[in-house]
């Protein structure tokens, strides 16, 4: 049998069956349509709170004027931007990577954007992000940090990214929890009170070890599974058990009273993209635009390495296969979703749920796409699956991308430190860039202290100097402002 190296792993070559596979290199890549389709469904799923969150996100902030945003038109916008880029993100990139509203950069959008200007300057300001990150891309300067970074930083990413993963699971399903109001003790506790209490975290936890048994046993599909089987477990005991519905969190599991909804447009081109420089001050806007750059930026780049490694589509340097398209699609995506008021998309970290399945091309993300399409019209359909069936997927794809730890030579500690400080900020700080500019910022301090600074990559030197700037914004904003 002949194979195609990648960077994890030796996947089978097999020859084309019809114009479809041969385009998105499917049995090229060792994988099939079904599972393709079974990626593109568990991503959709794992994912699917989007339309639920992002609108309460953006909808629940007012802008300079105390005007906000309608839900319903937020929902579409939300669902609209998703399918069209993702779609996108396949026939271009072919990579089984998803797109939608970047948690994080909507926050920035609502709470330091907004509170600037009007609602549609903001949204226009999101499209100059997007439009500078396609400039970026096409002059190549995004692709070239992205190889000049060194393979055991890369590895380390993934492995960060697995950590965060399974956090994001736990934290969304509520078996682990902040503790409310204490400032004396831990951060976070099991459950509520120390304890597992309540029906939603068992729906959680049963579906956690559904699993891990169905993937110890090898069985195909089992992620997409486990989230069937446990929404429909989360259905039957909502509907026989007396539940508070903030106990499921955004999504409560009933069988929706209407299963069609008309989508409304009305967002869709409400935007200006010069508005902006005429409501706040150029260091303001300077340094807004920054934030939202250097996130996305290296947002992307961290799940693009992370997810491509898992599906073992990294070649023998660590690179993704296509990068100059997928970053492409990215950059449009962020102005896309600004374009329609659905605050920057990005590519999200839940695709590795479908890479999970089995998943290798981008025709999983077409899959994606689809039924973010379909939900356009079937929102109370689509967000019936609730976080705590979800969930386990992003714990057992951690399991998965932590498995590359193994790689990382820990005896160095050039090497050992900034991918432990990679590794460790990404969940504990809740966010992929932070990781990132840890191990970025420590990686060029160690080789140099060590007397090894030629050895440092110079563009790492300049992201590394960004980072440095991303860091200290805040009292920088102050001092210039």
């Amino acid at each position: 049998m002949t194979g195609q190296a990648t960077g994890t792993a030796t996947v089978p070559t097999a020859p084309p069956r019809n114009p479809v596979d041969r385009y998105f290199r499917i049995s090229a890549r060792g994988s099939t349509f079904g599972r393709e389709i079974r990626g593109g469904l568990a991503t959709f799923f794992t994912m699917a709170y989007i339309l639920v969150l992002n609108p309460l996100i953006l909808g629940g902030a007012k802008d300079k004027f105390g005007d906000q945003l309608s839900g319903p038109q937020l929902a579409t916008a939300t669902a609209l931007v998703a399918a069209v880029m993702t779609v996108l993100m396949g026939l271009v990139g072919n990579l089984p990577l998803a797109l939608a509203a970047g948690l994080g950069l909507n926050a920035v959008v609502a709470y330091q954007i907004a509170p600037e200007m009007s609602w549609p300057d903001a949204m226009g300001l999101v499209v100059v992000e997007g439009l500078i990150i396609c400039l970026l891309v096409t002059t190549g300067l995004r692709e070239a940090v992205m190889h000049a970074i060194p393979q055991p930083l890369k590895q380390a990413i993934s492995v960060g990214i697995g950590l965060f993963i399974a956090f994001i699971g736990f934290i969304d399903a509520g078996f682990v929890r902040r503790i409310p109001g204490d400032t004396g003790s831990v951060p976070v506790e099991l459950g509520t009170g120390g304890r597992l209490a309540g029906w939603p975290v068992l729906v959680f936890s049963l579906g956690v070890l559904l699993t891990v048994a169905l993937m110890a046993r090898g069985v195909r599909g089992a992620l997409l599974i486990s989230i069937v089987a446990m929404t429909a477990v989360a259905i039957a005991v909502n509907e026989a058990v007396d539940i508070r519905p903030e106990a499921w969190g955004l999504t409560v599991p009933k069988v929706p009273d209407d299963v069609v909804a008309a989508p409304d447009f009305g967002l869709v081109g409400s935007f200006s993209v010069f508005g902006a420089f005429q409501e706040a001050g150029v260091v303001t806007l300077v340094l807004l635009i920054f934030t939202l750059i250097l996130s996305d930026f290296f947002d992307t780049m961290g799940t693009v390495v992370g997810v491509s490694s898992e599906a073992g589509l990294l070649d023998a340097r660590g690179n993704v296969p296509g990068l100059g398209r997928v970053l492409l699609v990215d950059g449009l995506a962020a102005a896309a979703g600004g374009a329609a008021s659905a605050s920057s998309n990005t590519s999200y970290i839940e695709s590795a749920a479908g890479v999970g399945e089995g998943a290798r091309t981008g025709f999983a993300s077409v899959v994606t796409g689809a039924l973010f399409g379909v939900a356009l019209f079937l929102t109370p359909l689509a967000t019936v699956v609730p976080a705590q069936a979800a969930a386990p997927a992003l714990v057992a794809v951690g399991f998965l991308l932590m498995s590359q730890v193994r790689h990382i030579e820990w005896e160095r500690y050039d090497i050992a430190v900034p991918a432990f400080l990679t590794i460790a900020l990404m969940p504990f700080t809740y966010s992929i860039t932070n990781g990132i500019g840890a191990g970025f910022v420590s990686y060029v301090v160690i080789k140099t202290v060590l007397g090894k600074a030629r050895e440092v990559h110079p563009l790492l030197w300049g992201t590394a100097a960004l980072f440095l700037v991303y860091f200290a914004i805040d009292p920088l904003q102050h001092w210039l402002t």
